[in-house]
């Protein structure tokens, strides 16, 4: 790690550079939210899905897709701004956290900072995991939510508060994925050892259980399941990941002692 002096930053330095970390995520979701309002109408068509085939009702001219609805005079113009909006949220994601991380672990040396471009690298492909597994479990948890409908009694959605369901658990999965990110990025700089993150495995257990079952829209235990499953797993392969990295650096660090040690002492000069 970088050294004290070198870390210390003053109070407005650390203000100004939450100002630009801010800007600049904010401008990278305006952006990825231009593509979600040119694209809204394919969003919605395949975030539908899962209760109708909006598709085929626009394709057949019909008024009505099953329970979904949309009502009030700005209810179309407030639909479409909010799933623009969520749309740049996540699909801007993995550059905003990139700017999370960039604003957390400013006192890093070189090499650390080259270690931290895993964490870019590799933040894409697990959102992206994480959001389709979300997308996936949709039909089911759907389907389950739909099932506590009294008989003789229809459930009508409205379409913005539908959408928000869905575009709310896509996120929070793909959020949920950087968990592992976190962990071995900080284990590669030198903040956490394996040894750190898995002592404590209880209680990391407990913590992703507990996360699952308040931010999950859902309050069907099997969609808080299919979420924290993956995470405990993922937290593990995380765990022993740092284990590896940890006896590897050990394993250098020892050796750097032993040749260092090995040194002859200077021999004293014959008169």
């Amino acid at each position: 790690m970088a050294s004290s002096q070198d870390a210390r930053m003053p109070l407005l330095d650390h203000l100004r550079e939450l100002r630009k970390r801010v800007v600049r995520a904010s401008v990278a979701i305006l952006l990825a939210s231009g593509l979600g309002w040119y694209f809204y109408n394919s969003i919605i068509t395949t975030l539908a899905l899962p209760v109708c085939d909006l598709a085929e009702a626009q394709r057949n001219g019909d008024t009505n897709c099953g329970a979904l609805y949309i009502s009030g005079v700005l209810g179309p113009l407030n639909l479409q701004i909010k799933v623009a909006l969520l749309s740049g949220v996540i699909v801007a994601a993995p550059f905003w956290l990139y700017q999370l991380w960039a604003f957390i672990a400013p006192g890093l040396h070189r090499k650390e900072k080259r270690n931290s471009v895993l964490f870019l690298v590799s933040a894409t492909p697990f959102f992206a995991a994480g959001a389709t597994l979300g997308y996936l479990i949709l039909p089911v948890a759907i389907k389950v939510l739909f099932g506590f409908t009294p008989n003789a009694l229809s459930n009508l959605v409205r379409f913005d508060d539908y959408l928000d369901f869905v575009m709310r658990i896509i996120l929070l999965f793909g959020l949920a994925f950087e968990l592992p990110i976190f962990l071995i990025t900080f284990n590669l700089i030198g903040f956490l050892r394996g040894e750190t993150i898995l002592r404590p495995w209880r209680i990391w257990v407990f913590c992703i259980v507990l996360f699952t079952a308040a931010f999950t829209p859902t309050a069907d235990p099997l969609t808080m399941a299919l979420l924290a499953v993956p995470l405990v797993m993922l937290y593990f392969a995380a765990g022993g990941i740092a284990l590896l990295v940890d006896k590897r650096r050990d394993k250098r660090a020892g050796k750097i002692e032993i040749e260092s040690t090995a040194i002859d002492a200077p021999s004293p000069i014959s008169e």
